[in-house]
């Protein structure tokens, strides 16, 4: 009869070690069923579940073997329902759970430990994706750097109200400045292939429409139509035509200015470096104007743009746009097209808005993420960034500060 032994190893870290619990396992006639190994702070902690058809001395020879390498090593039987229990959580789909901020709080540790096993989940690991911390406490320097600190926690568990989860993340992180994403594991999260972003107020720290009417003098009749909007009184394309007719007879020079002063998103620069050089396709999606994304696109490198093109006549802005008009709708129906088009399934792409126009595009994307939302948004949204920057995407996907440092030519 089979007899399964966990071996669990540890001390400080110096090599040879796996090498020489390897050969002890080896002259035991051991079959290595499971293992998991890490190094924190020069300290080795490893795990391995083997299995034994014949009686062997398996603790003697792992006891030697600890001595020569400085290794406490313990061997511990496994019975047939702990074995069991361990097969059918391994089968148990997995949850990964993202804390970012600019500063992790130690406290959210435990917070984070009691909502996941509300929900019955298992820890099953925890590790960072961000840089080391700089010795005085600030965020990194290094310009390459995606700012603030990230950890990732894999989770497991069956029958998972993954909604209430989420609401559940979503109070708790607002209590401690803190991101909390929480998205189901798949083939496909380091796998996806197309990227669609919106631009006012997620590319750029602007509403260029905002800024098209202080410079003609109208932002407070602009204003009044975007508060009707926001009221439920006009449809988004309603209040786009009342706000595009105010802009009539601005100087077509007023966008060019506007155009060379639009005050980047923080980490928009980095982001689409890593994602060119990863192979990421890249489009904006905005109920903005083509105007001021073509200047994007030639600034950062995007691969297409769909956005709303102003009309102008004589030098001068007319108050029209060339319809159909980019609404919410139209922003999810160019997700798709795009993604096929390309040959992608829908669970390759990724969306990333801040506003309620935005949120079918979210819903459609395989990973929809609402940046800098307002309360409403980011309660309707899957998964939010708020507290880092616009870099922080990467870290969602699953991507470490280290896998993401320059390579070179």
């Amino acid at each position: 009869m089979t007899r399964r032994v966990l071996i669990r190893a540890t001390g400080a870290a110096r090599p040879g070690q796996l090498a020489g619990l390897g050969k002890a396992l080896a002259t035991s006639g051991a079959r290595l069923l499971d293992i998991n190994q890490s190094v924190t702070f020069g300290m080795l902690s490893l795990e391995a579940l083997v299995g034994l058809d014949h009686e062997a001395d398996l603790e003697g020879a792992l006891g030697a073997a600890g001595d020569a390498l400085g290794l406490d090593v313990q061997a511990i039987q496994v019975s047939a329902e702990d074995y069991q229990r361990w097969s059918s959580q391994a089968s148990q789909p997995r949850l990964i759970l993202t804390l970012l901020a600019p500063h992790l709080p130690a406290g959210i540790l435990a917070e984070v430990g009691a909502l996941t096993a509300g929900h019955g989940l298992t820890v099953e690991l925890i590790h960072r994706l961000s840089g080391r911390e700089p010795l005085d406490g600030g965020v990194p320097r290094d310009h390459d750097s995606i700012q603030g600190a990230c950890v990732e926690c894999w989770l497991r568990g069956e029958e998972i109200d993954l909604d209430a989860l989420r609401e559940k993340a979503l109070a708790l992180g607002a209590m401690h400045g803190v991101d909390i994403a929480i998205q189901e594991d798949s083939i496909w999260r380091r796998h996806r292939r197309l990227v669609c972003f919106d631009m006012d107020s997620t590319l750029i720290q602007a509403e260029v429409i905002d800024e098209l009417a202080r410079r003609h003098g109208v932002y407070d009749e602009v204003a009044e139509v975007t508060e009707r909007a926001m009221r439920g009184e006009l449809d988004f394309q309603q209040s786009f035509r009342e706000r595009m007719a105010k802009l009539k007879g601005l100087d077509e020079s007023v966008l060019a200015e506007i155009a060379e002063s639009l005050p980047l998103m923080d980490g928009v620069e980095r982001l689409m470096a890593q994602l060119k050089r990863l192979g990421y396709r890249t489009a904006i999606l905005s109920g903005g104007f083509t105007y001021f994304a073509r200047h994007l696109q030639q600034m950062l490198g995007f691969d297409e743009i769909h956005a709303n093109e102003l009309l102008i006549e004589n030098g001068k802005v007319t108050g029209e746009v060339r319809e159909p008009i980019l609404d919410a709708d139209r922003k999810a129906d160019l997700l798709r097209e795009i993604a096929a088009r390309e040959g992608l399934s829908l669970e390759q792409t990724i969306a990333v808005g801040d506003g309620a126009n935005d949120l079918k595009m979210l819903a459609a994307a395989g990973l929809g993420i609402a940046f800098r939302a307002k309360p409403l948004v980011r309660a309707q949204a899957n998964h939010s960034i708020s507290t880092l920057g616009l870099d922080a995407v990467l870290y969602l996907i699953g991507y470490r500060q280290v896998d993401l440092e320059e390579q070179g030519p």
